[in-house]
């Protein structure tokens, strides 16, 4: 008998939940950057051992939304721990003060699915917090994506709470997104890492054109921004930055497609666009109910 399952990673910004589903599946699926809200619609990831298949739904950061971008990651975060046979509620070991799941999410109610708790970076705290923590909460699983550590245990708790099910998906499937998408996301992480201050929450990109039958093959993404003074900034003196990001995003984008491919990237202008719902449905990021 096989089982398989819905797994939603949840918790607070920066907690560590795409470098943890990243580590999980072996491949990088969800971008990762330390700067906040970074995931911004569910991201999935799929991992399949022996009798086992193991969905992971990987989530916007658990917050209190401040516009219709904010409101919308929200939702799409309610919705996989709806949708979920588990949920990981992922807190941040570095860190002071850990609410539940119900207080972080702002629930009426408990999920009705179970909920294993696991606190993440356990390896940059000592052995004396990491021990108060794990004292704190017994139940809880203490582990680090960076070295491993407790990923073992962690997994083989979360697979014995999935039900008995055939496997959902192709057994060498790691994730359900397009290329396209994951090739918008990989130039989205590239932005990521050049920007600083506002810049990034107001930074989405959008793949208009991939042509696979090229060779190389050809990809044409635009990076959108809210204001001109922020464009100025993305590409940069005499196109700078833009072409940094753009050779960063290239070379991730060649790994995951596996051949050579020409990047023609844009930088546009959508006034507001994280308070318009036109534009986020237009961006694909509005949360629509199934």
């Amino acid at each position: 008998m096989t089982r398989a399952g819905f797994v939603a990673v949840v918790g607070k910004p920066n907690v560590g939940k795409s470098t943890l589903l990243n580590r999980l599946v072996g491949e990088h699926v969800s971008i990762v950057s330390p700067k906040a809200q970074s995931t911004r619609t569910k991201v999935v990831g799929i991992v399949t051992q022996d009798a086992v298949q193991m969905v992971l739904h990987d989530t916007p950061g658990l917050m209190t939304p401040h516009d219709v971008l904010h409101e919308s990651m929200r939702a799409h975060s309610l919705a996989a721990i709806a949708d979920a046979d588990v949920v990981l509620h992922l807190l941040d070991s570095t860190t002071a003060r850990h609410g539940s799941l119900v207080e972080e999410a702002n629930l009426e109610q408990p999920p009705t699915a179970p909920i294993v708790t696991a606190f993440t970076k356990i390896d940059l705290v000592n052995e004396t917090r990491a021990s108060e923590l794990l004292g704190a909460r017994p139940a809880a699983r203490g582990v680090s994506a960076i070295t491993g550590a407790g990923l073992d245990a962690l997994v083989q708790t979360l697979t014995a709470l999935l039900p008995e099910s055939p496997f959902l998906y192709p057994e060498d499937d790691v994730s359900t997104h397009s290329l396209r998408y994951l090739a918008a996301e990989h130039v989205r992480e590239a932005a990521l890492a050049q920007l600083e201050e506002e810049v990034p929450h107001s930074v989405a990109c959008v793949v208009e054109e991939f042509r696979e039958g090229d060779q190389p093959v050809y990809i044409r993404a635009v990076i959108y921004v809210e204001r001109e003074s922020q464009k100025r900034i993305v590409v940069g003196a005499r196109g700078s930055r833009i072409r940094e990001i753009g050779r960063t995003a290239r070379e991730r984008i060649e790994a995951l497609v596996g051949a050579a491919v020409y990047l023609d990237l844009w930088v546009k202008v959508l006034p507001n666009w994280r308070r318009d719902r036109v534009a986020l449905e237009r961006l694909g990021l509005l949360h629509r109910e199934d």
